[in-house]
């Protein structure tokens, strides 16, 4: 099966010097793409560019995207009915750059426009806007595939609460699995929801990658 791996995160430009970014080593990302790899199946992975973790050793093909933009327009770009599963496990940025003001002695806002904002400024305020959610266009561009997206939550909640937003995430992408992580699950192991609201608790990142293979199967005779 043509599988597809995105790991890592995106960074958002504050201006060409400095960046926004999420914290992710991309090792789980990348030990997925290596687990399928070993399965058979022919597998891409997506990593992000300041992924610290080594590529996967066993994927046949890799490639580094930057921007969640950037990373967009990749994934669209491979856009395929031939894809038979999609694990999008990016940290992508929930926020990019909008307008950078300066604030002036008097107290009044000037908008910054530079390629390196100037280090003297008394104080900055940063507009942060929406970045694009790259998992609602999943299903449109691989229509048969088994998706599988990532909800981790840091907040102590309940793992009922984590479980009815990972269970709102596939309903509004139309996502097959939603893999639950974060303290606000579990201390250790993750949560693979299934659209049947089923639940499979996985002590660790082996555990998991094996119930996602047995979905690939299970997708596969389906």
């Amino acid at each position: 099966m043509r599988c597809v791996v995105t790991a890592g995160p995106t960074y958002e430009e504050l201006d060409e010097v400095r960046r926004l970014t999420n914290f992710s080593t991309g090792t789980l990302g990348a030990g997925l793409a290596d687990y399928l790899a070993g399965l058979g199946h022919h597998v891409e992975l997506l990593t992000g560019y300041y992924s610290i973790c080594p590529p996967a050793a066993r994927a046949q093909r890799l490639q580094t995207f930057t921007t969640t933009a950037d990373l967009r327009q990749r994934l669209a770009a491979l856009a395929s009915p031939a894809v038979g599963a999609v694990f999008h496990a990016a940290a992508v940025s929930d926020f990019t750059f909008g307008k950078i003001w300066e604030r002036a002695a008097a107290g009044e806002l000037r908008e910054i426009k530079s390629a390196k904002i100037p280090t003297r400024a008394e104080g900055l305020l940063a507009e942060l806007k929406p970045a694009p959610k790259i998992i609602r266009e999943l299903r449109d561009w691989f229509p048969r595939a088994f998706l599988a997206g990532w909800k981790y939550e840091l907040e102590p909640q309940g793992e009922g609460a984590v479980m009815a937003r990972g269970a709102e995430q596939m309903k509004e992408n139309r996502t097959d699995a939603c893999v639950l992580n974060g303290r606000g699950f579990s201390e250790s192991g993750f949560g693979l929801l299934l659209k049947d609201l089923t639940l499979t608790r996985c002590a660790d990142r082996e555990a998991l990658f094996a119930a996602l293979g047995n979905c690939l199967r299970r997708h596969n005779v389906n």
